[in-house]
């Protein structure tokens, strides 16, 4: 399994695992909805399942459960800025196409 975050990914993850003091790792997952079919899910995670996938890129664990990870391995993460609008965004080797917000991807 392989998800690489880029230098400004894992800096902003970083600073959400400071701020959170209890955090282990960052969880990534997708669920259905959207206008595409499958959504990205991220937020910080507290425990590991035994089920789970880590993997671990520029110092971050990565924490993805079984059913998400066909369709995230080989993803990149980057975080970008533009203005007042901040998120992450996703290249995604398993995605066919996405929607117009970027929110949402078919497979």
């Amino acid at each position: 399994m392989t998800i690489q975050l880029s230098q400004s990914a894992a800096e902003r993850v970083k600073k959400y695992l400071s701020e959170s003091g209890r955090a282990v790792g960052l969880r990534l997952a997708v669920k259905t909805t959207g206008c595409s079919g499958w959504a990205y899910v991220v937020q910080l995670t507290d425990a590991i399942e035994k089920t789970d996938h880590v993997c671990e890129t520029e110092g971050v664990k990565i924490v993805i459960d079984a059913d998400s990870l066909p369709y995230l391995d080989g993803t990149r993460m980057d975080y970008i800025r533009q203005g007042l609008s901040e998120r992450f965004s996703f290249a995604n080797p398993k995605a066919a196409a996405e929607c117009g917000c970027g929110e949402s991807f078919t497979v």
